[in-house]
């Protein structure tokens, strides 16, 4: 559950908030002004609300013989929530970009979206693989709030098993605690480790 959950937020989150991003930065008013209600509302409002938010009250707006599994619920709510977060740091690096590469890209003929998918974008988002994969970390890490919906996840298995006696010695409760933050300590830091050395290879024309 917990690499369900994380996996399905970072995937469907990304494109979430490319799309928020360029439309942040639209000189069109109405994509402009809903993308910015869109991420400011998303960023505006805690995660455990949103999961209570999908849980409870959003069956509450769908027609009686319309319904949908509550793990779908949480996991539109996460990536939405994500994507809102995602949106603003790829901004930051479509802000870094100097105005003359989409110049220089008019001057060759290019469409916008030519210029924007083959040349601003991509070093854009290799300038902002450190705060992407950052939001990518507290993520996983927040995974932990699916166990409050009813989802058990790692954290919620480990609770189930406190209250077995089968398993519940005195050394239950440390134990099970720690071994947990091993785990959730593993994937940070190996996802820490692998978004370094993705940035190192994007970056060894800087090192020449």
């Amino acid at each position: 559950m917990t690499l369900v959950v994380s996996v399905t937020g970072i995937v469907a989150s990304m494109p979430i908030g490319i799309a928020l991003a360029l439309g942040r930065r639209s000189t069109i008013p109405l994509i402009r002004i809903f993308s910015v209600a869109f991420i400011e509302f998303w960023r505006g409002v805690p995660l455990i609300t949103v999961m209570f938010f999908a849980t409870y009250m959003l069956p509450l707006f769908l027609p009686g013989n319309f319904t949908i599994d509550n793990l779908m619920r949480v996991l539109i709510g996460i990536a939405l929530f994500a994507g809102a977060y995602n949106a603003e740091v790829i901004r930051g690096g479509l802000n870094a970009i100097p105005r003359g590469q989409a110049e220089a890209a008019s001057a060759l003929g290019l469409s916008y979206w030519k210029t924007t998918g083959l040349i601003v974008l991509p070093q854009a988002l290799r300038h902002v693989i450190p705060g992407l994969v950052n939001s990518f970390i507290a993520l996983f890490k927040d995974t932990s709030l699916v166990s409050i919906v009813a989802l058990f996840d790692l954290l919620g298995q480990l609770r189930a098993a406190f209250a077995d006696p089968t398993w519940s010695t005195p050394t239950t409760l440390f134990t099970g605690f720690a071994f947990t933050g091993l785990i959730y300590f593993v994937f940070c830091f190996g996802m820490s480790r692998y978004s370094l050395s993705v940035e190192h290879r994007l970056n060894a024309h800087r090192r020449t």
